[in-house]
């Protein structure tokens, strides 16, 4: 069940009936929240062809992880998640984003037998202390978060639209977002992906390092020309060539 906009739902998929159902939305929810949320606008199938073209590795990469889109997510939202994301395994950045927003986020409503909670606003982490947020067991991450807080209070978080899509190239969307105190190279270009609209973003970490290695046969220490191949070869798809990549040496047990 994600919370995206303020709205809590639950969304599954039938794969062979091939209906997507959002239990939670309304006709309105769906065309103005979800719809966009879920890139479902996007033709991946073409995507795919593109893709796969005279590159069997991709191609193998596609087959496995043939249902991944990538989400639209808020950019604050995302900004926060992703500083907490760092150095850090899944299931503990799941409860830290959920502990964040139920300390100090506000309630979006019932849901599934449950009360929801969206991330604090930029205004409040500012306010915030690195005491208030001892209850989320961020550890040094939490100073990051209030810093940034104060920047994107100070500026405006629709400042934040201006690093999008069409306003700014990837590159300078990620020199952007490193301004942001927590934000490094793979977290901007993950943030950059997953809300900013640039989907030729190819976020670098341990996993693609590892896949680039094995199945492109380039020096695992090199994300120079990692990310040198992906602009050659994947170009504009950039990001989403990443995301097949990623899930398949994650998931792959042949390759794992």
């Amino acid at each position: 069940t994600p919370v995206a906009y303020g709205r809590p739902a639950t969304i599954s998929y039938d794969k062979d009936a091939k209906i997507l159902t959002i239990v939670g939305a309304s006709p309105e929810d769906f065309q103005n929240v979800w719809r966009n949320y879920l890139d479902l606008d996007r033709d991946y199938g073409a995507i795919k062809t593109a893709l796969a073209a005279d590159d069997p590795v991709m191609a193998r990469a596609i087959e496995f992880g043939s249902g991944i889109r990538i989400l639209n997510q808020e950019k604050w939202e995302t900004l926060v998640s992703f500083i907490i994301s760092q150095n850090n395994n899944i299931p503990r950045i799941k409860k830290c984003i959920e502990s964040l927003a139920r300390t100090l986020g506000e309630e979006v409503g019932e849901f599934g037998g449950r009360t929801w909670y969206k991330l604090p606003s930029p205004e409040r982490l500012a306010a915030a202390t690195e005491e208030d947020l001892a209850p989320c067991k961020l550890g040094y991450r939490a100073k990051y978060l209030i810093a940034t807080g104060r920047k994107v209070a100070e500026e405006g978080v629709d400042s934040l639209d201006k690093l999008a899509v069409p306003y700014m190239t990837a590159g300078e969307t990620v020199d952007a977002l490193r301004e942001y105190t927590g934000v490094g190279p793979k977290v901007a270009n993950c943030i950059s992906l997953f809300a900013m609209g640039q989907i030729d973003s190819f976020p670098i970490d341990v996993w693609v390092k590892r896949v680039m290695h094995q199945l492109y046969g380039i020096e695992e220490g090199d994300m120079k020309a990692m990310a040198r191949y992906a602009k050659d070869h994947f170009g504009a798809l950039g990001g989403i060539a990443q995301q097949y990549l990623f899930y398949y040496i994650t998931h792959c047990e042949d390759l794992v």
